[in-house]
């Protein structure tokens, strides 16, 4: 049950999709921490949800003022994860990365209670093999129509739960089945989210990605439908920027490159932001009197933020 909704919802996802190329869905970009334009001359809405995390930074705009000093005193503590008394910028680095992921969390958590069948805090390899293919290898996949694939999709399963298991024991953590689940987001899975890629493109089984089959991964037309302008643009750029040997071909480093761009670490550079803005005695930490101290940067609701604009938006009222 929990494999064929797995397939309907690529199927239902892939069909409303289906305009936009298939190489901008395998590009694994980092999003920025907010919608909002990050300059502090017009308000502070961009750290706000850089260190609260968009849901949580719209519960604070409904907080008076003592009431966001007091829950930000109660975050401080958690970030300072050592209980020395500051925040250092890797605590405040790694705090802003876990608020940011806060939708993968979610995402978990909603799906974990169908895979802890025996209700013991962890997700066997055995569980989730029987949970989401049990019917089928009670069959032997006998009734199904594609085995190929459907045995392809497990061999596929089975090699990233081990690639995200880390101490090889054959049970996942939650931590570890977060990996599992998403494995773009851990740098100790990115070689199988390559693996995986060349192997969904690689039509020859050469373990390579030549222009015919990157093209066709975006494109096959069908009843003489004519080539859309874009083709010739994605055309371009393998010749040009994906196939960096010039070879014909991308391996796997060209394929990392292709879909794990390097980008900016945005939760990164907001850490230092903070630090910079906050840290009076310039000693690159803060204490919590320096963080409450500018209190309405890191948390502070739009209604009481900036001075003046409270009274305008009274008298507007």
């Amino acid at each position: 049950m929990v494999l064929m909704q797995l397939l309907w919802t690529v199927a239902i996802c892939l069909a409303v999709t289906v305009a936009v190329p298939t190489q901008e869905k395998r590009v694994h970009h980092h999003s920025d921490l907010s919608d909002h334009v990050h300059d502090d001359t017009h308000g502070y809405q961009y750290d706000h949800e850089a260190f609260l995390g968009k849901e949580e930074a719209k519960t604070f705009d409904q907080l008076t003022t003592e009431e966001s000093k007091e829950r930000l005193g109660k975050i401080v503590d958690r970030i300072d994860t050592n209980g020395d008394g500051y925040i250092s910028h890797g605590e405040l680095h790694l705090w802003i990365k876990h608020r940011q992921r806060r939708y993968i969390e979610e995402n978990v958590n909603k799906h974990w209670n169908e895979y802890d069948l025996n209700k013991d805090g962890l997700v066997s390899w055995e569980e989730y093999k029987n949970t989401t293919y049990g019917y089928y290898l009670d069959e032997e996949f006998d009734d199904v129509e594609d085995k190929a694939s459907y045995k392809a999709m497990l061999v596929r399963d089975e090699r990233r739960f081990k690639g995200a298991d880390g101490n090889g024991d054959g049970i996942a953590t939650k931590e570890e089945f977060t990996a599992f689940l998403h494995p773009e987001e851990y740098d100790h899975m990115k070689k199988i989210v390559v693996a995986e890629t060349i192997e969904d493109i690689d039509k020859n089984g050469d373990g390579l990605i030549n222009l015919e089959e990157y093209i066709g991964d975006m494109f096959n037309p069908e009843n003489e439908e004519s080539e859309p302008d874009w083709v010739q643009t994605e055309k371009k750029h393998f010749e040009e920027f994906r196939d960096v040997n010039k070879d014909g071909s991308l391996d796997a480093a060209e394929v990392t490159q292709w879909i794990l761009p390097g980008e900016i670490d945005h939760a990164d550079n907001e850490a230092k932001h903070l630090i910079h803005e906050t840290d009076t005695d310039q000693d690159e930490r803060l204490t919590k009197k320096e963080v409450l101290g500018n209190w309405n940067m890191f948390v502070g609701s739009q209604a009481t933020n900036y001075g003046e604009d409270l009274t305008k938006r009274h008298d507007e009222l």
